[in-house]
């Protein structure tokens, strides 16, 4: 299975490891549809890859928002094969701040969750509805699903509870939706990138790039956004991968 021909949704679509796979999709002979924020740079990034590329302002945590993306994917280009999910958003804050005494406000941890784990869960639940229209292939499958998690799933560091908490979520739903969706012929992996060239890190400063860098075991180096990419396209490609968890990491264990 290429990726020549395949339509597929990306959340977080605008930057980061988003962009990098729609530029890796549209590269390979695919089409995409970039579901990101209002406020976000989809409409300059979707002109900028051309005419297989259109964006949709998004809110993954708001079923109208999807449902809108989903619509505006079928009338442009008549199907949907692939969804892939990168919108995330993180905090920093300890459980406890005993010096300030200080709880973390159930607010901003609930907001994580609504984000990262309930808006994956609502892109896929809705986007599954169109993937099953789709004439099954030699091997039955009619779409692929690609979550992204991150090793603080499993590496959580301090101040990450509520970001851990939502990336653990999306570990754990992994093989129940891959089993409740495999009669469709659709299958699911999640992705736990490690540290890599996005905004975020790339926004600190050049010494801290550096030390972060250098506790990757190897390459020791910040993963490029295009190696994620990477990973998207073995998942589709490959029909046995399904209902997995793949670290995409150097090996890094992160420490407290």
């Amino acid at each position: 299975m290429a990726l020549k021909g395949l339509v597929s949704l990306v959340t977080g679509g605008a930057s980061g490891l988003g962009k990098a796979t729609v530029e890796r999709i549209v590269r390979e002979g695919g089409r995409a549809v970039i579901c990101d924020l209002p406020t976000s740079q989809g409409a300059k990034v979707a002109q900028d890859i051309g005419d297989h590329v259109i964006f949709v302002p998004t809110d993954v945590s708001s079923a109208p928002d999807v449902e809108n993306a989903l619509s505006e994917c079928k009338n442009k280009f008549g199907r949907l094969d692939v969804a892939v999910n990168c919108a995330g958003i993180g905090i920093a804050v300890k459980t406890y701040n005993h010096n300030k005494k200080i709880s973390h406000d159930l607010e901003s941890f609930m907001q994580v969750q609504k984000v990262n784990l309930g808006g994956t869960f609502n892109v896929i639940r809705l986007s599954v509805a169109l993937m099953a229209e789709n004439e099954p292939n030699t091997d039955g499958q009619r779409g692929v699903i690609v979550n992204t998690a991150s090793v603080a799933a499993f590496d959580g560091q301090i101040g990450q509870a509520a970001y851990a908490a939502s990336k653990g979520g999306i570990v754990g739903m992994t093989l129940p939706i891959a089993r409740d969706l495999a009669p469709l012929g659709i299958r699911v992996c999640t992705i736990a990138p490690g540290l890599f060239k996005t905004p975020l890190l790339m926004s600190l400063p050049e010494k801290v790039q550096s030390f972060l860098a250098k506790t990757v075991p190897f390459p020791q180096r910040l993963g490029d956004p295009d190696e994620y990419a990477m990973m998207v396209q073995a998942i589709i490609t490959n029909p046995m991968m399904n209902a997995e968890t793949i670290r995409v990491d150097g090996g890094i264990r992160m420490q407290a």
